[in-house]
């Protein structure tokens, strides 16, 4: 907030071509931004044809109408950029959680797996078992016939 004469900072700008002594918590830089900002404004307004046609204190309430349009289309602007940037945030969030899902059911997936692999090799086991069994059955049935 700025406040005109006695506070921390006091710091000498010029406005509309006229000197003035802003006073602010805000370090001169900033009070001089603000004070171009005006200059500025003034400027970009003093183009406007209309203008030229307004006596002092139309000048000022128009001014005032550009400065206030100014402020709330930067509003607007940063509470869409809040909305945009909440909306993204639970949208991680959801994705987050997603994926959590998915390495969770992963898990469970390499686990079914590995005892499919350890069933597998017992069932290798088994065949080869009974492969070696039939051929050894096999090679007395043939001595017993011979």
């Amino acid at each position: 907030m700025l406040i005109i004469m006695g506070r921390k900072n006091d710091t000498e700008v010029i406005i509309k071509n006229k000197r003035y002594r802003l006073s602010g918590f805000e370090n001169e830089e900033y009070l001089q931004r603000i004070a171009g900002f005006l200059n500025n404004k003034f400027a970009e307004i003093k183009k406007q044809d209309i203008y030229k046609n307004l006596d002092s204190e139309m000048r000022a309430i128009f001014l005032e109408i550009n400065l206030v349009d100014e402020y709330f289309k930067m509003k607007n602007k940063y509470e869409e950029s809040e909305a945009d940037s909440e909306s993204k945030s639970n949208e991680i969030y959801s994705m987050k959680h997603e994926i959590m899902s998915l390495q969770s059911k992963l898990e469970i997936a390499q686990n079914e797996i590995e005892k499919q692999k350890a069933l597998n090799i017992e069932e290798q086991k088994k065949n080869i078992k009974l492969e070696t069994e039939l051929s050894s059955e096999r090679k007395n049935r043939k001595s017993s016939d011979d």
